[in-house]
């Protein structure tokens, strides 16, 4: 008797969506709280709080309509075999086009392309709604509907280029891997990974945005210095053009060794006017740099991935784990779909030890620009940016502590608070 692995699978599924929507009425309730939280007394404006409050309040009822049509979708596509009646239709569709359906990197990309568009057309409503209400109506929103699909059928566009070699290779690998399978696929992805950090910035995001370099100046001039002070091989200093899209602001860098390069969105110079300001959130980006932080997760989602792969060789095999999904056969890709199904329990457990370390490096990264002297301008970018990007104010500690991967702006002040203290 086969054991019920995709009926185990749609119980937890449904046990973590129980969960996961209870921490977010407790979130939604701490959204409703009207005062700010008390460190944020005289901190933060009394009309930014309301629009923030707003603001986080029509997301969060966006996000409950969006989990129970997400959850019901889910569910749906294991009970009623939506997937293994994917794969069929893809096998009618190439004997229809002249194609051999038992070449599988040809059947498995058919595949693809249908579950491809059926992600697409279930995901523009939210899509859709979400930036041109919610973000619009908040005054985040800078797309216009044109730029909103010339977006979305260029990261198709790209998909379709990059995507066949990728899947194509790992099929071969997983097909010829013998007992050193886990190996092979993690040393591909691996390869893969640098290969793509190394192009994204280059080749791919400049279709997305424009990349100016920063114009001579103090803002500049300050950033190089500090850069210079800690040995951070800067080579180039970019401002990309976040406005035309959004007015959330970011700022992050890439490279590998001797080739760094630092990239500003101008809406962070548009809202942080105060140069120092500025220069505090590099000091923090360059902390996570100093401190090896980048280097360190970069280890830890290689060693994860390591063992995903070696579980995967233990299952890949198994006639009755595919039976239980629906499927008579045993293609690559199917397996490891149904492998990342049934490992889900794992991957949260996983996510959550990420966040919680992620949210120490942020701590981290906070007193290593204080050490650099920038605590009053650090904090002053850091309450900036939460109030132009409307972020929420008040936020129940278990919905932080298990979805943030970020500590929320009253912890990180208060971190730097004690960090002044012990001081002085």
């Amino acid at each position: 008797m086969a054991l019920p692995y995709m009926e185990s699978v749609v119980g937890f599924m449904v046990l973590m969506y129980i969960f996961e929507t209870y921490l977010d009425l407790r979130q939604h309730a701490a959204l409703k709280l009207p005062t700010l939280p008390r460190p944020l007394h005289g901190v933060v404006s009394q009309d930014k709080f309301e629009k923030s409050q707003a603001y986080s309040l029509d997301k969060s009822h966006f996000h409950f309509i969006h989990g129970v049509v997400t959850i019901v979708m889910d569910v749906s596509i294991l009970l009623f075999g939506v997937l293994p009646w994917f794969w069929q239709k893809s096998e009618a569709v190439l004997v229809y086009m002249g194609l051999n359906p038992e070449n599988e990197i040809v059947h498995t990309l058919a595949f693809l392309a249908g579950v491809m568009l059926w992600s697409q057309i279930t995901e523009l409503p939210f899509s859709l709604y979400s930036t041109f209400v919610i973000e619009e109506r908040h005054g985040f929103n800078k797309q216009t509907i044109w730029l909103f699909f010339r977006d979305m059928l260029k990261g198709i566009a790209i998909t379709i280029v990059i995507g066949p070699p990728i899947l194509a290779a790992i099929i071969v690998i997983v097909q010829k891997g013998g007992p050193y399978l886990a190996i092979y696929l993690w040393g591909f992805m691996f390869l893969l990974s640098i290969l793509m950090m190394t192009i994204y910035p280059i080749l791919i995001a400049p279709l997305f945005n424009k990349f100016t370099t920063l114009p001579q100046g103090e803002l500049r001039e300050n950033i190089e210095k500090l850069a210079a002070s800690l040995n951070f091989p800067l080579k180039k200093l970019f401002v990309i053009d976040g406005s035309t899209r959004s007015s959330h602001s970011n700022a992050y860098m890439y490279g590998f060794f001797k080739n760094k390069r630092i990239v500003l969105y101008d809406t962070l110079i548009q809202q942080c006017k105060n140069v120092d300001e500025i220069v505090a959130v590099i000091g923090h980006e360059l902390g996570h740099w100093k401190l090896n932080h980048t280097l360190y997760s970069f280890i830890a989602v290689q060693i994860i991935t390591f063992l995903q792969f070696g579980g995967y060789t233990l299952v890949r095999n198994s006639k009755d784990l595919f039976l239980s999904f629906g499927f008579k056969t045993q293609p690559v890709l199917i397996g490891l779909i149904i492998f990342q199904h049934t490992v889900i329990p794992l991957q949260h457990l996983v996510s959550f030890g990420l966040n919680l370390v992620s949210r120490a490096f942020e701590f981290q990264a906070d007193a290593f620009a204080k050490k650099l002297g920038y605590s009053t301008p650090l904090r002053a970018a850091l309450i900036k940016l939460q109030e132009e990007n409307l972020s929420a104010m008040n936020t129940d500690p278990w919905y932080s502590a298990y979805h943030y991967s970020h500590p929320p702006l009253v912890e990180r002040l208060a971190a730097l608070d004690t960090a002044d203290k012990k001081d002085s």
